[in-house]
């Protein structure tokens, strides 16, 4: 029974070796998988999902308002699908993470997907908000903080490495500009009281 899946995590915790992981497994199996990515997120290719440590698939950019129903439809009649799989799935609007549901009820097809749980203020993003209320499994994936307990917070950094407290909720960046910590580590820095 297809269902759909999020996996959450703060920075760095691998969400996307986990994702290609499983992309991996599927296609080693004669499985035929479909890779979403967010155009937005342009750092390394907008055709391509590319982890930390090196792995990289190929996928398929989309817009904000982007019908991800119909992309798969159309996919999955050219080739049938075994999963759909998402990066950075908090940028998905709210129709986009309906869509990812109607993947799963209307086609059968299990759906994973893989994002942040809140941005640098500690507060959700819309994709993350409804796929946390209509996600069928809610599956977080851990990493720490530099103190050794669980990172769920995000500081962003600017140039000198002071957390930042005031910006658009989307930046995109990597380890250069973000930084995962407990939720100790984060108010202190917001307080003041510490660097990250």
């Amino acid at each position: 029974m297809a269902k759909l899946y999020f996996y959450y995590s703060a920075m760095n915790a691998g969400k996307t070796t986990t994702l290609l992981q499983s992309a991996y497994n599927y296609r080693e199996r004669g499985m035929n998988t479909l890779v979403f990515k967010p155009s937005i997120d342009d750092r390394h290719s907008t055709s391509s999902v590319r982890s930390r440590i090196g792995l990289e698939a190929e996928a398929v950019g989309f817009e904000a308002d982007d019908d991800l129903l119909a992309i798969t439809e159309k996919t999955n009649q050219q080739s049938q699908l075994s999963c759909v799989l998402l990066d950075e799935a908090q940028f998905l609007s709210k129709a986009q993470v309906f869509a990812l549901g109607e993947i799963v009820d209307k086609l059968g097809i299990p759906v994973l997907a893989y994002g942040l749980r809140t941005d640098f203020k500690g507060e959700l993003f819309e994709g993350s908000l409804h796929l946390l209320a209509w996600a069928d499994e809610l599956i977080e994936i851990k990493t720490i903080c530099h103190c050794g307990k669980k990172a769920n917070m995000v500081l962003r950094l600017d140039e000198h490495g002071n957390q930042m407290k005031s910006g658009a909720q989307i930046q995109i960046g990597g380890n250069d500009s973000y930084v995962s910590v407990c939720r100790k580590h984060y108010k202190s820095a917001a307080s003041g009281k510490n660097k990250a």
